[in-house]
């Protein structure tokens, strides 16, 4: 469930570009009109301020923000000011060049949106870069996880519920074989984590739990705590079947730790305000016991964080 808040009666998208243009003028950026805008809009009408804002003054509306804006403020506005396909575009580009470091970003992006919205993704990436998504990533990963991070961003998954339950128990069963044995690497594995759909994941998951007495992430942890390879895997199960977990977690260790990971909150943040992110706040508090709300105020500052307040819902800033 979204967060942000868009007025009953949403001002035409002239009258925002001439609002933001005025936030531009003079000595200094009235920063609390570009957040009282942008942060109150959804997709596809911040697509259509950005389209008059072209129209109207003969730029795009994105470069006026890097002009006038700076440091992690315009970092966030930046990007969730773009569409969403060519926001995970420049996201997944980044993280590609990132090599290893980058690859839970890729895993989000592969996993954490339908099948329609990643290719959505590639189609913006092929047109922003002039290069498919899957070639960077093949082009900038290690061999090891070119093998699975290829295919998964290649990925366009069944989204239907129907399942097949004995193809869940034999599927189970090599899941089980090949993680007992750490061979993380297998091809059947990787098949089965890259290709079948989240209903059907979910009942050879379910059935993996109860033909071994064990949750597979679980196994995952108790088999290899530390590894890359199995920490990878288990980032790909959870994003599949609780990405509000997934998310909650992320956010927890970019808060928790000394010294806040700004861009790990922006990412999580800016991609989940339209989808998820009530859920995504329940679980931080249940597994947290501070609201989300609490903890960025306490973390962040100043028109960062006023704009991310506003895009998790909370309006007293």
């Amino acid at each position: 469930m979204s967060t942000i808040s868009v007025p009953v009666a949403v001002p035409s998208p002239a009258e925002d570009v001439e609002q933001l243009h005025k936030a531009f003028e003079g000595w200094g950026t009235n920063e609390r009109l570009i957040v009282s805008i942008l942060a109150h809009r959804n997709a596809e009408q911040r697509r259509r301020i950005r389209q008059c804002y072209k129209e109207t003054h003969g730029e795009d509306l994105l470069k006026s923000l890097d002009r006038e804006l700076s440091r992690d403020f315009e970092k966030l506005v930046l990007i969730w000011t773009l569409d969403p396909a060519e926001r995970d575009a420049l996201l997944a580009n980044e993280a590609a060049r990132k090599g290893s470091s980058g690859n839970c970003v890729l895993i989000e992006i592969a996993c954490a949106r339908s099948s329609t919205e990643l290719f959505l993704v590639r189609q913006a990436y092929h047109v922003r870069y002039k290069r498919s998504l899957e070639e960077d990533v093949a082009s900038h990963t290690s061999e090891n996880f070119r093998k699975l991070l290829v295919p998964l961003v290649s990925a366009y998954r069944y989204e239907g519920d129907e399942v097949n339950m004995t193809l869940a128990k034999s599927e189970a069963k090599i899941l089980h074989e090949n993680i007992s044995k750490k061979h993380y690497e297998n091809e059947e594995l990787i098949r089965i984590l890259t290709t079948r759909s989240r209903a059907q994941l979910a009942a050879t998951f379910n059935q993996y739990n109860n033909g071994f007495g064990v949750p597979i992430d679980e196994d995952l942890k108790k088999s290899d705590p530390e590894g890359e390879y199995a920490l990878a895997l288990r980032a790909i199960i959870c994003c599949l079947t609780s990405p509000d977990k997934y998310f909650e977690e992320v956010l927890r260790l970019a808060i928790n730790k000394m010294g806040t990971d700004e861009e790990a909150v922006t990412r999580v943040i800016a991609t989940r305000a339209e989808v998820d992110m009530q859920k995504i706040k329940e679980a931080y508090y249940k597994r947290n016991s501070v609201t989300l709300d609490r903890a960025i105020s306490k973390d962040t500052s100043g028109d960062y964080e006023a704009m991310l307040l506003h895009l998790i819902g909370y309006e007293s800033v």
